[in-house]
C-alpha cells in the first residue's frame, strides 16, 4: 500500500436512521433519554414503526470521526463490518463516496443484517439512540489488516466496540500493529452507560499503554473514576493515560490534559443547537486533523470546537459541508 492515512478508525459501521420527537415519546417507549441503548431485531423493529418520518445516513462514531477528518481535508481509512444487503451497501458507498479508505469484506447475505441505530432527536438537541448491532458483532481479528494500520499516523476505536466480543481480540491486534510500526493508538470512551459496563477494562486499556490517547466527556470521564469531582477526575486520567487526554464539557468547551498541563479551550457560539448527534465524534475530528498536521494542543482543540459547533447547528452525524473551506478552519490550518 503506497498511500498513508492521517487517521484510521475502528468501529461500529452504523446506519443511522434518525427522527424528530419529543419526552412524551421516550417515556412512552421506555427509552433512556441521551444514551446509546443496544438492542434486539424485534425492538429495533417496533421503534421504527412507532418513529416518525425519518433520514437515514450512514453513521456510527468512529464512521463520523473519520467522515469529519476527511472534511477538515486530511486523510482516512476505516475498519467496520456491514452485511451484504441493502443498508450495507448504502454505508459502503456513502463512506467511499467521502474519500474514505474502506476495504473490510462485508457478512454474506442471510446473516445478520448491517446495523442500525434508531436515533430520536428531542427539541433540546438530545439525541436518544437505540441500536440494533446486527454484523458490527462479527467484526474480529481476521478484519484488521496489518497494512493499513501500519500506514495511519493514528489508529482510532470507539469504546462502544467493547460491547461485541470478538471486536476486543481485534482492536488488541490493531493496537499492537500500530506500535510496532510506531504509530499510536486513540479510543473514545463512547457514552457513561459504556464506561459503567466495562469500567475495569478500559482502566486496563489505558494503564497499560495498549491507548496512548483518550476522548471523553465529563460524564464518561466522571463514570470511568466513579468520582464527582470533574479536576480529580481530569487529573486521574492524566496521571493514567501514556500520551494525553482530550475531555468535552458541552456548552464549557473542552479541556486537554497532558501530564500537569491543562489546555482550557471554549466552546463556539451556535444559534440554534439542532441535534448534538456527533458533536463528541467530531470534536475528535477536528483535533485529530489538528494533531496528525503537527498543530499543538490549542490549535487542534480550536479545530475540534469548530468541527463540533458546525454538526450540532445541522441534522445529522457528519458534516454537510466541506470544513476545510470554511475561513475559521483555513485560518488555523495554515498557521
Amino acid at each position: 500500500m503506497a498511500q498513508s492515512f492521517d487517521l484510521l478508525t475502528i468501529g461500529n459501521a452504523i446506519v443511522d436512521i434518525l427522527s424528530r420527537t419529543d419526552d412524551r415519546f421516550l417515556s412512552d417507549h421506555g427509552i433512556d433519554k441521551s444514551a446509546m441503548t443496544l438492542i434486539d431485531a424485534e425492538r429495533a423493529e417496533a421503534l421504527y414503526a412507532a418513529m416518525g418520518p425519518a433520514i437515514e445516513a450512514s453513521g456510527g462514531s468512529a464512521g463520523n470521526t473519520v467522515a469529519g477528518v476527511v472534511s477538515l481535508g486530511g486523510t482516512g481509512a476505516y475498519i467496520g463490518k456491514v452485511a451484504d444487503d441493502a443498508l450495507g451497501a448504502i454505508f459502503t458507498h456513502d463512506i467511499r463516496a467521502l474519500g474514505v479508505h474502506f476495504e473490510t469484506v462485508p457478512l454474506p447475505a442471510g446473516g445478520p443484517p448491517t446495523a442500525r441505530s434508531m436515533i430520536l432527536v428531542t427539541p433540546d438537541g438530545e439525541r436518544s439512540m437505540n441500536t440494533h448491532l446486527g454484523a458490527c458483532v462479527e467484526l474480529g481479528p481476521e478484519d484488521i489488516d496489518a497494512e493499513t494500520v501500519s500506514a495511519a499516523r493514528v489508529t482510532y476505536f470507539e469504546g462502544y466496540l467493547w460491547d461485541p466480543p470478538r471486536a476486543k481480540e481485534a482492536i488488541r491486534l490493531a493496537a499492537r500493529i500500530a506500535h510496532e510500526a510506531g504509530r499510536e493508538v486513540a479510543m473514545t470512551l463512547s457514552d457513561a452507560f459504556c464506561v459503567l459496563r466495562w469500567r475495569d477494562e478500559f482502566l486496563e486499556l489505558i494503564r497499560s499503554g495498549t491507548v496512548d490517547i483518550v476522548f471523553a466527556n465529563e460524564a464518561e470521564l466522571l463514570a470511568l473514576y466513579e468520582k464527582n469531582d470533574f479536576d480529580a477526575a481530569a487529573s486521574r486520567l492524566a496521571a493514567d493515560v501514556k500520551r494525553f487526554a482530550c475531555i468535552t464539557r458541552s456548552e464549557k468547551g473542552c479541556v486537554i490534559a497532558d501530564g500537569d498541563e491543562r489546555v482550557v479551550v471554549p466552546a463556539t457560539l451556535v444559534p440554534e443547537v439542532v441535534d448534538t448527534t456527533g458533536a463528541g465524534d467530531l470534536f475528535a475530528s477536528g483535533f485529530l486533523r489538528g494533531y496528525t498536521a503537527g498543530l499543538d494542543h490549542r490549535q487542534s482543540a480550536q479545530l475540534g470546537v469548530i468541527a463540533a459547533g458546525r454538526v450540532i447547528a445541522q441534522l445529522g452525524p457528519r458534516p454537510l459541508e466541506r470544513l476545510a473551506d470554511r475561513p475559521e478552519v483555513r485560518a488555523i490550518l495554515n498557521r
